[in-house]
């Protein structure tokens, strides 16, 4: 049994490769490689759905490899974050910061937001080729949850090296030590922040732990470094991959151009053409499950590739299209249910803002290389650019 998803051209364009899959069947064992029981990844929009929603699939990973004897070193700050629990722990931790991102709360952020893309787009070189990824999707998330968090201004270029190593695909040892050095900063940063108390997102974080608000220490570390990684990685990507879609379709590019107000209305159809997390986060059957015509064992990791599910024909019709006119507000782009993304209202306004600012701005804007010679990342979590080579 071989993975599809392993072959060279998956990367540049999996969506092909999906499609043949879904089409064999939805949901389908995959080889996880050195003996071990294959994974099942899930490629059909509604088994999808069923996937994200089913409580018998955990996200526990504390549980599934206990025993097991990896030979891994991750920080416990970055193994067991909330995104790697269940209820009731996974309840408790989600209802300190849920109030944050909420929509209201991220409105009070626009302006921040807006002034911060425009000082970015300052920079930019008239007439000469830029990458786009280094001049605005890299910088707008970094700069705007480390102000959300209270990072300092010195400290941001770290942030982002750190958490680019956490993402390094293949590299398990990088990734363990990257976990250690940005856990280490966490815990100096609170320490710091208890010193010298501030307004940020991590203050008040500080004063429920410190308010016995049933927030440990290494709670409170975990929290801060899974808002600080998660809340610029996946909308990094996602900007990359909304402007590289409307570069490949001009008349879509023409019509926002000409009507830039309508950027916000065409999020979602952005979000479900290409989508930034391809596979969602671990998990794992605690008993055996029936999905899509598949009965899939206890104890084996279950892949639910987002990215396919949202090129799912019965779902979306003609679903190799970007149709900017199409409501796609159902796409799974930052998932369901329970673990569905927290910062997914922070993460539109900001696609919507820096995509809004660079058409008006840059209406000229093409590609500077074909879109064949483009380089993806190698990672099956996260589908996004390594550049985007643009001319304004």
């Amino acid at each position: 049994m071989t993975d599809p998803t392993q072959d060279p051209r998956f990367l540049q364009d999996p969506y092909p490769t999906y499609a043949a899959m879904r089409s064999t069947c939805p949901v389908q064992p995959v080889p996880a490689g050195s003996g071990r029981r294959p994974s099942y990844l899930v490629t059909g929009y509604a088994e999808a759905r069923e996937a994200l929603g089913d409580a018998r699939l955990s996200k526990d990973t504390a549980v599934f490899f206990a025993g097991k004897g990896s030979q891994r070193r991750l920080h416990p700050a970055v193994a067991h974050t909330m995104l790697a629990s269940d209820p009731p722990r996974h309840t408790r931790l989600r209802k300190l910061v849920t109030k944050e991102f909420t929509t209201g709360a991220v409105a009070q952020l626009r302006p921040f937001i807006a002034r911060t893309a425009d000082e970015l787009l300052d920079q930019w070189p008239v007439g000469e080729p830029l990458d786009f990824m280094a001049s605005l999707a890299v910088p707008l998330p970094v700069i705007v949850i480390c102000e959300l968090l209270g990072v300092p201004h010195s400290d941001r270029a770290d942030v982002q090296r750190w958490s680019a190593q956490l993402f390094a695909a293949g590299e398990p040892d990088a990734i363990d030590a990257a976990s250690h050095t940005v856990a280490d900063y966490m815990t100096d940063l609170i320490a710091a922040k208890r010193r010298n108390p501030a307004g940020s997102l991590l203050d008040r974080l500080i004063l429920a732990r410190d308010g016995d608000d049933h927030l440990s220490e290494e709670e409170l570390v975990s929290l801060a470094v899974l808002l600080l990684v998660a809340g610029h990685e996946t909308t990094t990507s996602a900007l990359g991959n909304a402007l590289l879609a409307l570069l490949q379709h001009p008349a879509e590019l023409d019509h926002l151009r000409k009507n830039p107000d309508e950027v916000s209305a065409a999020l979602d159809e952005l979000l479900r053409f290409d989508s930034a997390v391809s596979t969602a986060t671990f998990r794992f059957t605690t008993e055996a499950v029936a999905l899509g015509g598949t009965d899939i064992p206890a104890g084996v990791p279950v892949l639910v590739a987002l990215g396919a599910a949202n090129r799912d024909p019965a779902r979306f019709p003609v679903p190799d299209r970007l149709d900017l006119d199409r409501d796609a507000a159902a796409h799974l782009a930052f998932g369901h249910g329970i673990h569905r993304c927290l910062g997914a209202p922070l993460a539109k306004a900001e696609i919507e803002i820096a995509l809004r600012a660079v058409l008006v701005r840059f209406p000229a804007i093409r590609l500077a290389v074909p879109a064949d010679r483009l380089d993806w990342r190698r990672t099956r979590l996260v589908r996004g650019l390594v550049e985007l080579p643009v001319l304004v």
